[in-house]
């Protein structure tokens, strides 16, 4: 990459960590669980994009062997409290962490939410202070080790979510048409029960 297309993309990625962790912060804050859903479907894949770009590069390399410090964590409690309280009827999900060792892992997108905003978070607060080497290696580093695999399975969970909303039939509706299908079998000449 040449100077000026590196600087594009390192801004690019600290745009969308930063659009992401605003969007989440006001979703949470919103607290409308059925525009939640869509809002954080398409976050998510946003991030993920980001994610993703930081995943094809070659990898970055820190100036320090150990990490700066940047001070303490945002506490992201209250986010954390607040998703849980709005996503409560699907909160709770399972997923495979690692598709070549399929162990099925359960856990909560409140949960999930909260580690993947710490991660890109910390990243954040390196970029601000003008350590944008230190930044884009934690950003890629905790993409590939943790956030990215989270973000993909809750992003998974939404889509069902959303999938299950669109497609799935009324029970009672089932209900009715398995009847009806029953009686019509009854009447028919020639048909065994």
């Amino acid at each position: 990459m040449t100077d000026d297309s590196q600087i594009r993309f390192e801004e690019q990625i600290a745009d969308q960590v930063t659009s992401f962790l605003l969007a989440l912060r006001e979703i949470a804050r919103e607290g409308n669980g059925s525009q939640a859903i869509s809002l954080l479907l398409l976050e998510i894949s946003q991030v993920l994009l980001a994610g993703a770009r930081l995943g094809a590069q070659t990898d970055f390399t820190p100036r320090e062997q150990f990490q700066p410090d940047v001070g303490p964590e945002a506490d992201i409690d209250e986010l954390r409290l607040r998703l849980a309280e709005m996503l409560e009827g699907v909160d709770a999900y399972t997923f495979v962490f690692d598709p070549y060792v399929p162990e099925v892992v359960e856990s909560r997108l409140s949960d999930d939410l909260a580690s993947i905003a710490i991660d890109l978070e910390n990243g954040l607060r390196h970029f601000r202070a003008g350590d944008v080497d230190e930044a884009l290696w934690w950003w890629q580093f905790s993409y590939v080790n943790n956030w990215g695999n989270l973000a993909g399975a809750a992003l998974n969970a939404l889509l069902t979510v959303v999938a299950h909303d669109r497609f799935d039939t009324d029970f009672e509706a089932n209900a009715e048409a398995v009847a009806v299908a029953d009686e019509m079998l009854e009447i028919a000449p020639g048909v065994q029960p």
